[in-house]
């Protein structure tokens, strides 16, 4: 951690993070004395914190701090001596004056002399109960106490305002360092170690250009060799026997030279990328948060609700050091409040009910956090009494959500998800706790928000389980990348409900639309040319590569051109200015470099709602008899430039050609393989495989040498002009020709115009 920056604060506001510091202790050791009074560590930590907050409260010169923590100090100082045994109700009390000084710490500067008038009986009846307590009254102040069963007094507002504040320290041992850092600077930090990450991967495509040179020259080198030889059997003093080995030596010197910096280079390319990689984990930690920090009011809270009800309930918090994404821990306060009042009111039984039933009178609640298969897992668990299904069945039909048949056949999972739906509860009447039907509806939209999915699963007389599956961070997300019309785009995996190559002969036609099986309904076709506007008709083939999106009750095929495969991408925030984009939620840089946008599958959803209510959804796919007429010829375009990879295949696309693109020449030659071109438009110099290597695999291989293939390159030598055509090349253009109709007229030269 680092040293905390504190010279900016008064003393006052020093003052107020000892106190929320030491009034986390406070409650922690509480909480802890309640179930063991006897605990000497416990109580040795609280007396510590007391006393602290005395002495904190008086460098600022806040009398009424004083006594108040001064009071405390001594019950537990009592209490370690042996003259005082701690119950619920004197935990009651002294929870109760933790709030009160909490409420004193925050309050303003100008109103701190109310406690010393308008506020003073408040502070006189505290104090009064905790000389009670040691004068063994067992008084619980203004609680009222029931055959030794307490329940505290309400919070104030302006207390509860208190406790919610997160204060710097909040959660940390004293012996943490921690600086103030905006979210703002912390993303800013992500967003460039993920560009470091991206920029350090472009060396190895470099290294491997020079491992071909390295090649040629070896090559180079042994046709010297055999020139020198064949040269020297004839006439050993001829000139050009001697410069041929003068030129042999050069060239095995440069050889070796290169083979050296090549080492260096390889060496330089796995340090740089590990430490771009470390770079990239230690920013990506600076977001990360211990899951305690964000469940430190939960235990106070479950302990104070399940004694208003009259019940014995255990919080049990296990995983309370995995990491969270800070963003995702504070979605997290509110929806794990509603799910662990929903399992005290809901779930646990009263004590006689419980033991009645062969269990503990103490009911058991779990919070769990843990890692898996890259997600990060939240699970709320009680050993209650389940949720009644026939009861929960009979409730939905009561609030005409399904009829009774059907209602009937519902599976249980089926049923509980109606636990979620906005409005829905199964109490007849509305209390402080629960009846309104929100709490479980806004656990599912905050789940939501952060692509995240819940499950809930129950045993009747066992307990009730839920199971959030949430992103570890919100600064990453695992994506599948696919193509549509020649453009990458990415899929939140999380919000995939399946990937599949669709067959033709699994197309149906509904109602003029066309849709197709899956899970044993009908599943709408959509492409996605359409639904992001691009102005390209369907393409006939055998399969069609589809996502389908939704959720179980609503779901959409989208046709794209193919898939490109899973990627972990750090997301980018687009510009404000830019607005929202129209089913676009961010963008990110692959590892190449290049830009892709991250789907917005929610937003998705929606325009294919649109698209399907005004009736304007298009053919997905069409037979190649009744397109013929209108098919489209394609071209392939080989680039390493974005910029010039751009160009032409605007030119080539606003000419009617249908244009894809690929990146290098590796990428082109898998491209080629997998699909069908009419021709390949590609460059020379390009990492992994250059435009010669590319031209010489298509020329060579029998299913594709037909193709015809044009190199655009910036060479306009006349050797590298031969080079390219004795590869197989048909055309050989330079990059200049962008300035006119001459790229445009080969392509029409070579396979004419662009519809057959």
């Amino acid at each position: 951690m680092i040293e905390p920056d504190l010279s900016q604060l008064s003393m006052l506001d020093l003052f107020r993070v000892e106190a929320e510091t030491q009034a986390l202790v406070l409650t922690s050791g509480l909480l802890a004395l309640e179930r063991d009074p006897t605990l000497a560590n416990e109580l040795e930590s609280c007396m510590r914190a007391a006393h602290s907050l005395k002495g904190a409260a008086r460098i600022v010169g806040l009398s009424v701090g004083v006594r108040v923590a001064h009071a405390m100090e001594d019950c537990f100082v009592a209490a370690q001596q042996g003259q005082l045994t701690l119950r619920r109700a004197h935990i009651d009390l002294l929870l109760g004056t933790t709030d009160l000084l909490a409420r004193i710490a925050h309050t303003a500067e100008a109103e701190l002399g109310l406690w010393d008038h308008e506020k003073q009986p408040e502070v006189d009846l505290q104090l009064a109960a905790l000389a009670g307590l040691l004068a063994g009254e067992a008084r619980a102040g203004t609680a009222a106490v029931d055959d030794g069963l307490a329940v505290p007094a309400p919070m104030p507002d302006d207390a509860a305002a208190g406790h919610e504040q997160a204060g710097p320290l909040r959660g940390r041992r004293a012996s943490d360092r921690v600086l103030r850092v905006s979210a703002e600077n912390l993303n800013r930090l992500l967003s460039l170690a993920g560009e470091s990450l991206v920029e350090s991967r472009w060396v190895k495509p470099f290294a491997e250009s020079l491992l071909r040179l390295k090649r040629l020259q070896h090559d180079l080198a042994q046709t010297l060799e055999i020139m020198s030889e064949a040269r020297g059997q004839r006439e050993t003093d001829d000139p050009v026997h001697a410069a041929l080995a003068q030129a042999q030596r050069r060239v095995v010197d440069n050889e070796q030279l290169l083979g050296l910096r090549l080492a260096e280079l390889e060496m330089f390319d796995r340090r740089s990328i590990d430490l771009a990689h470390r770079l990239y984990e230690e920013a990506l930690a600076c977001r990360m948060r211990p899951f305690a920090d964000g469940v430190e009011g939960l235990p106070r809270m479950v302990r104070d609700l399940a004694r208003s009800l009259g019940r014995q309930v255990k919080l049990d918090i296990v995983g309370g050091a995995t990491r969270v994404d800070r963003d995702i821990l504070a979605k997290l306060d509110a929806p794990l409040g509603h799910l662990l009042r929903n399992a005290v009111d809901h779930g646990i039984e009263s004590a006689d009910v419980r033991e009645a039933a062969g269990k503990s009178p103490e009911g058991l609640v779990r919070l769990e956090a843990r890692h898996s298969a890259g997600a990060l897992h939240i699970i709320v668990s009680d050993d209650g009494s389940g949720v009644d299904l026939e009861r929960l069945r009979d409730t939905v039909v009561a609030r005409h959500l399904t009829t009774h048949e059907a209602a009937r056949a519902l599976s249980e999972a089926e049923l509980l998800e109606f636990l979620f739906l906005p409005g829905f509860t199964m109490k007849g009447t509305v209390t402080e706790v629960s009846g309104r039907g929100v709490g479980l509806d806004a656990v599912q939209d905050m789940v939501r928000q952060v692509r995240g999915t819940v499950r809930v699963t129950s045993q009747p007389g066992k307990g009730t389980r839920f199971q959030l599956q949430l992103p570890v961070t919100v600064s990453v997300v695992r994506t599948l990348l696919v193509e549509i019309a020649g453009e990458p785009y990415a899929f939140p995996l999380a919000y995939i409900v399946r990937t599949l190559k669709l067959p033709k002969d699994k197309i149906e036609r509904l109602e003029g639309r066309q849709h197709f099986e899956f899970e044993g309904r009908h599943v709408g076709l959509v492409t996605g040319r359409q639904v992001l506007a691009v102005d390209a008709p369907a393409v006939a083939a055998d399969e069609l590569p589809v996502i389908v999106v939704g959720d179980q009750h609503h779901a959409y095929g989208l046709v794209v051109d193919r898939f490109l495969g899973e990627r972990e991408l750090v997301v980018q925030p687009l510009d404000a200015q830019l607005g929202k984009i129209k089913d676009i939620a961010a963008g990110a840089l692959m590892e190449d470099g290049s830009p892709v946008l991250i789907v917005d599958t929610e937003d998705l959803i929606r325009s294919m709602d649109k698209l399907s209510s005004a009736g304007r959804l298009a053919t997905a796919w069409q037979d190649a008899a009744t397109g013929r007429d209108k098919k489209r010829k394609r071209v392939l375009v080989v680039d390493d430039s974005l910029t010039v990879r751009e160009l032409e295949r605007k030119l080539l696309g606003n000419r009617g050609y249908e244009v894809e693109v690929a990146v290098d020449g590796m990428d082109g030659w898998n491209a080629v393989r997998t699909g069908h071109f009419d021709l390949i438009v590609t460059d020379i110099d390009m990492p992994r495989m250059d435009g010669i290597e590319l031209v010489g695999l298509i020329t060579r291989d029998q299913h594709l040498k037909s193709v015809p293939v044009m190199i655009v390159s910036y060479k306009d030598r006349d050797e590298d002009r031969l080079r390219g055509l004795e590869a197989g090349a048909a055309y050989y253009l330079t990059k200049g020709s962008f300035h006119d109709e001459t790229l445009l007229q080969a392509v029409v030269d070579l396979i004419g115009e662009p519809e057959a």
